[in-house]
């Protein structure tokens, strides 16, 4: 019977310290500086082939049904190469992942990026550009040859052109247009999420960061700033 009873004990210790090492990867972004750190970690196991597939187990699952904490956001564009989980190397209930084309906004998609922050106390928000982008090139094809996009892909263009005309300043020819395109809408994006009225005081005060990101598909790096 003792023996038994030490088994279940033994059995219950064990249960108990996978649920607690469910949630445990949260105490390590407890700051924007860490959040963000932690994605650093993340992305350099991707680019090394070494990711750890955190936070998959079957405790963990368990663990998220009572609620939430992710510890960051990430606003990414919907191409398929591109999955913040899979690129930042994290897993369930680490990520509020909002993707749509080039990272073109309205206040639908704003209110999805100030719930983590707002309401689930999320540390962090990264707008996460990428190399190559589809509709940032069909875009600036619109743009260049005065052909306008059909259906509603001209309103994510229309949201691209000012970050296509600060593109311009700097990258007049139409082989760097691109990126500078992305990269000025990525920037644009994250100023504009910091002078948000709900992210504002957060950021303020310490308790939020907004940074941009730029992921290149060649070398699965992640670049911020």
């Amino acid at each position: 019977m003792a023996s038994r009873r030490a088994v279940l004990c033994v059995g219950a210790v064990a249960a108990f310290g996978l649920a607690a090492n469910a949630a445990a990867p949260q105490a390590f972004a407890a700051t924007p500086r860490a959040a963000l750190e932690r994605l650093r970690v993340g992305n350099e196991n991707w680019v090394r082939g070494r990711s750890r597939h955190p936070d998959a187990s079957l405790p963990r699952r368990a663990a998220l049904v009572g609620g939430q904490d992710p510890f960051a956001v990430v606003f990414a564009c919907i191409d398929s190469r591109v999955a913040p989980e899979l690129v930042f190397d994290q897993g369930l209930g680490d990520l509020l992942v909002v993707r749509t084309a080039a990272h073109t906004c309205d206040p639908l998609v704003l209110g999805s990026l100030e719930y983590g922050p707002a309401e689930l106390a999320a540390r962090l928000v990264v707008v996460l550009g990428h190399q190559h982008c589809g509709a940032v090139t069909a875009a600036v094809r619109a743009f260049h040859d005065d052909d306008p996009l059909p259906g509603h892909l001209r309103d994510v263009a229309d949201s691209l052109r000012p970050a296509y005309r600060d593109a311009l300043k700097q990258h007049p020819d139409r082989d760097h247009l691109v990126e500078a395109t992305t990269r000025a809408q990525t920037l644009r994006t994250a100023a504009a999420l910091r002078s948000d009225p709900l992210l504002r005081p957060l950021l303020a005060r310490g308790a939020l960061e907004v940074v941009a990101g730029h992921y290149a598909l060649d070398t699965g790096a992640v670049s911020f700033g």
